[in-house]
């Protein structure tokens, strides 16, 4: 239902579903009923496949491309979205899905689990739909819910570790708790020395003795940095290992980074990677999650000091890193902090639209090179590009 929605309001299954969630904040969910698409009445859960989620020659068709709806649903809402997304009606569609779509969520909670939620609290959320961060923040604050488990890798990606975790159990071993993804490669200072061999007429490079230290210092005095350090993290969010980071007071840093790499639509704010002691003061209790994985409401002194960060409804998607989870991305935070006097980085994934998340050296200054970045710590070496290198000698 959500991703024939996704199509009809001009984005690609599977990659737009986020962007209709973000969206939905500048809406009016009421405008607009669309609970003829789908319903659960208690009983039954039923989608209209007349309109959505159709196949073959039901399928809406544009272009000899065939839709994830049908015409039907057209002639009911009008044309496909192709113009401005913020415009009504397609705006109000996007806060109406979602609401539709948290709606029947918490209805099959109440009907299925009430019963086992009574019990113990907990719910644990899987499937690419457990990505959807309103909804999450929803569950969250039901009245039967006192705790919301949501694996990091909780789509296809993550059936890796569910197969593993059902093998260890089923050889009667025990199982450990997830503590952080960093379960990717890493590579050693001099591999990535290596790397940039291959760009020396474009580069230069050397390797530093405190990166953390110098990263501060070029994010305090308004610079974008891209952070490869430690392992890769295994998952779809960018956790500090991987990460293009910014300031979060710098004027116009949302649209420097668009500007720069990420080319993302200017209502799209940014998420940021928080220290424990700062998220104490910024996050309501108990919403303090390492993996972005929920949306949190700011109080409004913090919306006023961070705007970048906040979206239209006054919430963030925050990362809170601890030390003992994250001691490298916590320790530059740390210094960030000392530089500054701020506590949290937006942070963002590295790499550029439509790309994966960057695992190796040699990937990492291809999308550097490719894009409008000047620096990035790739270990202990800070890259630079030529043209600007004498700024920081």
């Amino acid at each position: 239902m959500y991703a024939a929605m996704t199509d009809y309001l001009g984005f690609e299954i599977l990659d737009g579903e986020q962007k209709v969630m973000g969206i939905a904040a500048y809406g009016d969910q009421e405008k607009y009923d669309l609970s003829w698409l789908a319903r659960f009445d208690g009983k039954d859960f039923r989608v209209d496949t007349r309109l959505i989620t159709t196949i073959g020659l039901r399928r809406y068709k544009a272009r000899s491309k065939g839709h994830y709806f049908s015409a039907k649903l057209v002639e009911k809402l009008g044309p496909r979205r192709v113009g401005n997304l913020l415009e009504d009606p397609y705006v109000h569609y996007a806060a109406a899905i979602q609401k539709l779509y948290e709606d029947i969520a918490i209805g099959l909670i109440e009907t299925y689990l009430a019963e086992t939620l009574n019990e113990s609290g907990r719910i644990a959320l899987a499937g690419t739909g457990a990505m959807n961060i309103r909804l999450n923040q929803r569950i969250r604050a039901h009245p039967l819910v006192e705790e919301v488990i949501v694996h990091p890798a909780c789509g296809d990606s993550g059936t890796a570790i569910g197969a593993a975790a059902w093998a260890v159990r089923a050889a009667g071993l025990s199982i450990e708790p997830v503590t952080h993804m960093r379960m990717g490669p890493s590579f050693s200072n001099n591999e990535c020395l290596r790397a940039c061999m291959a760009f020396e007429k474009i580069l230069l490079w050397e390797t530093v003795e405190n990166p953390h230290k110098k990263a501060a210092e070029l994010l305090a005095a308004g610079e974008l940095v891209a952070w490869f350090r430690g392992a890769m993290e295994f998952g779809p969010r960018a956790l500090g290992n991987r990460s293009i980071l910014a300031s979060p007071i710098r004027h116009g840093v949302i649209d420097a980074i668009n500007q720069k790499v990420k080319f993302r639509e200017q209502w799209r704010p940014f998420s940021p990677s928080i220290l424990e002691s700062v998220a104490e003061q910024m996050l309501p209790d108990g919403v303090h999650d390492e993996y972005m994985l929920f949306n949190t409401a700011v109080d409004w002194q913090w919306q006023q000091r961070y705007p970048a960060i906040v979206n239209r409804d006054g919430s963030t998607r925050a990362q809170v890193v601890r030390q003992k989870n994250n001691p490298d991305f916590h320790r530059l935070l740390v210094c960030f902090q000392q530089k500054s006097g701020h506590g949290l980085l937006i942070n963002t994934s590295l790499s550029r639209p439509g790309e994966a998340l960057i695992c190796t050296p040699g990937d990492a200054l291809n999308m550097f090179t490719g894009t409008d970045l000047n620096y990035m710590i790739m270990e202990n070496v800070l890259v630079s590009k030529r043209k600007i290198s004498q700024k920081w000698q």
